[in-house]
């Protein structure tokens, strides 16, 4: 019998697609999805991205905070007038695996005192899957990310890249990292549906995502 997880998924930067890899690791593991904080495009929000690719298998949760402008949480929370605390943010209780979306990368501010998402991490003790997608700079974005997870005794499940091989960049971070490198998600043509379906069928087999099921992580 596998235990049941929890993981966060965390990218090196904005924009480099861990929304899209949270819809496929959701679909594969059948877990519930939550995404704490989402600020500005709530209209299309990653939720309901998620919603949308995912299948029924797939549970979304209610954010804890929707802000309405699309900038850095601290600052979005601000114009609200809404305090974001770290004590506002406890696991959800599901039924079976759950699937956490961070805010852009792990430094991001989420308060004016110093509160950063990489402390809610911290708090709950949520291994992590690092997104990695290949730009220039984007070794040092991965590096520095390990390096602070690493510093803070944060659990590292392991990294995914989103695109195209970069034989040079993979080898040079799976080197400096000594962490597993769980494979790649293409980049979608079309995202939809029927991506999701299929990439989840993938991971399903995939034998890194089988041992952390198995893991204690």
């Amino acid at each position: 019998m596998r235990m049941t997880k929890t993981v966060f998924i965390s990218g090196i930067s904005t924009d480099v697609g861990k929304t899209v890899v949270s819809a496929i690791i959701a679909e594969a593991l059948e877990a519930s999805y939550w995404k704490p904080i989402q600020a500005g495009d709530l209209d299309n929000s990653d939720s309901l991205k998620i919603k949308k690719y995912c299948s029924e298998q797939v549970t979304v949760l209610n954010e804890k905070f929707q802000l309405s402008k699309p900038m850095s949480p601290h600052a979005a929370a601000e114009i609200d007038q809404i305090q974001i605390e770290i004590d506002d943010f406890q696991t959800p209780t599901v039924n079976g695996n759950l699937v956490i979306e961070g805010a852009g990368g792990l430094m991001v501010p989420l308060n004016s005192n110093g509160l950063l998402v990489i402390d809610l991490i911290e708090k709950n003790n949520w291994p992590v899957i690092l997104v990695s997608r290949h730009y220039l700079g984007s070794i040092n974005h991965t590096l520095l990310s390990v390096e602070v997870l690493k510093k803070r005794n944060i659990p590292i499940a392991g990294i995914i890249f989103v695109g195209d091989e970069n034989k040079a960049t993979e080898s040079i971070i799976a080197k400096q990292t000594q962490v597993p490198i769980w494979g790649r998600i293409p980049l979608a043509e079309k995202m939809n549906k029927e991506f999701v379906k299929n990439q989840a069928a993938i991971w399903k087999k995939n034998t890194f995502l089988q041992s952390f099921q198995k893991s204690k992580l």
